[in-house]
């Protein structure tokens, strides 16, 4: 009976420890999937900064500022939205640089009737080419917000807003809530609103320093399993001491389009108003086996004595979508050591100071920038010169193949490690033949004794 008892209580607790196991599997893995943070750029976010210019009868004149300070994830067409929720009963009286997308109930008002009413306002920037007394300092480019690491002027955004019905100092201002932003589909979340130090301004002869009234920042942050359960790329790979090419893997990026995909030389590529993006940016893709709108090509082209040469191709199989500013973050150890890079721009990216693999390509301005829609013209290439470092460098292991590919911020999705091309004096699976061998040299000597 004392041991029946004894057997019931281990198991119990046994029983415990795995769901207590489990558990923290299950939270791990969604804290891990669903994290903003993005080890090779761990400082980047979107900074939306308020300043308090001026104080109205019933409110205030703020100027909104957004900071893209990440290294090579932009904002491309059809551009931000932003929005969030009043505190109060606050109304926008007027706009410039932006616009909201619904004015909302403003019955209520007579004479002058507010620009938006709205108790959650949803915010785009305006269109390059209005008039110029609706235009703000760094506005109007369609919400297109260039990451910093390719083009710091590029990458900033803002408009003006007057605000009424709302506090009329920094003790009665009562900060907006619940912010979110678009760019220009899902993937960012953004943190509350915090007081921080007024921001100072210098006038334009730089002689003299003005400052906010008051200066509130949000923070939003980027999480690509936020933004889409499936990769948006895939990598494939070759060489040239090896005919195999390693593909992308199948359905890499998920096969949900695979029964509206269109096949190469179908009669549909003539069709009128073929490349003309759909609202909610559904892809229209070429049917391929991996269903990526995008797959970037890394090719061992050459070895040389002191050097080796890589070529780079992006491709585009997406119909509807032609990408701007484009860029291509690659982590590999020999970015340390690039000689020349042919056809791209080359910034490296250094986030830890000690450790230097990590480099972003994009396109050289009015030549490759632009990456058009799937057809002959969708795709860039070019290739890279880098010097050897005789204690590191091997073709052995797939050393020479990247470790991590980013496409617009996005990861994409590599081969498995076991199918990449292989040297071919160390074929995989030389372990397991080396195995074989012994266990049949093993069976003949028992089979002699």
């Amino acid at each position: 009976m004392e041991v029946n008892t004894h057997s019931n209580m281990l198991h119990k607790i046994l029983c415990r420890q795995q769901k207590i196991a489990v558990l923290a599997l299950l939270i791990f893995t969604a804290f891990y999937s669903a994290g903003a943070y993005d080890p090779l750029d761990p400082n980047g976010n979107i900074t939306i900064k308020w300043d308090i210019v001026s104080w109205a009868a019933d409110g205030y004149v703020a100027a909104v500022t957004m900071n893209n300070f990440q290294m090579y994830r932009h904002i491309n067409a059809p551009g931000w939205t932003l929005g969030w929720s009043w505190a109060k009963k606050e109304v926008i009286w007027s706009m410039v640089g932006a616009q909201t997308t619904e004015q909302g109930d403003c019955s209520k008002f007579k004479g002058n009737v507010p620009h938006c009413c709205k108790k959650t306002p949803v915010v785009v920037d305006l269109l390059p080419g209005v008039p110029y007394n609706q235009q703000f300092s760094n506005c109007c480019k369609g919400g297109v917000l260039a990451s910093w690491g390719q083009d710091p002027v590029g990458s900033v955004s803002a408009f003006q807003v007057s605000v009424g019905l709302a506090g009329t100092s920094n003790k009665t201002v009562k900060l907006p809530k619940n912010f979110t932003l678009l760019g220009p589909g899902p993937g960012y979340t953004c943190g509350p609103a915090k007081v921080v130090p007024s921001t100072v301004f210098l006038t334009p002869d730089r002689r003299r320093k003005t400052q906010a009234l008051m200066t509130w920042n949000v923070t939003c942050t980027y999480s690509q399993f936020l933004a889409s359960k499936n990769p948006t790329c895939c990598v494939s790979l070759s060489t040239f001491y090896n005919e195999t090419i390693t593909s992308c893997p199948t359905c890499a990026c998920g096969c949900q389009h695979k029964h509206n995909c269109i096949k190469s030389g179908s009669k549909l590529l003539h069709k009128e108003g073929l490349n003309t993006p759909k609202k909610d940016n559904t892809p229209l893709l070429q049917c391929t086996y991996h269903m990526c709108p995008i797959r970037v090509h890394w090719h061992v082209k050459i070895n040389y004595k002191d050097y080796w040469r890589v070529k780079v191709a992006v491709t585009n199989f997406n119909y509807r979508m032609n990408y701007t500013l484009w860029t291509l973050a690659v982590q590999h150890p020999n970015l340390n050591n690039v000689t020349q890079v042919f056809s791209f721009d080359y910034k490296p990216l250094v986030p830890y100071e000690s450790i230097n693999d990590t480099g972003m390509f994009y396109g050289m301005k009015f030549y490759n920038d632009l990456l058009m829609e799937a057809g002959p013209f969708g795709n860039v290439q070019s290739e890279v010169l880098m010097k050897k470092d005789k204690d590191t460098f091997t073709f052995k292991q797939g050393w020479a193949f990247p470790r991590k590919v980013y496409f617009n911020g996005d990861e994409c999705q590599m081969p498995p490690p076991e199918s990449y091309p292989f040297l071919p004096n160390s074929a995989p699976g030389g372990s397991s033949a080396v195995a074989k061998f012994t266990a049949t040299l093993f069976l003949i000597v028992w089979f002699l004794l």
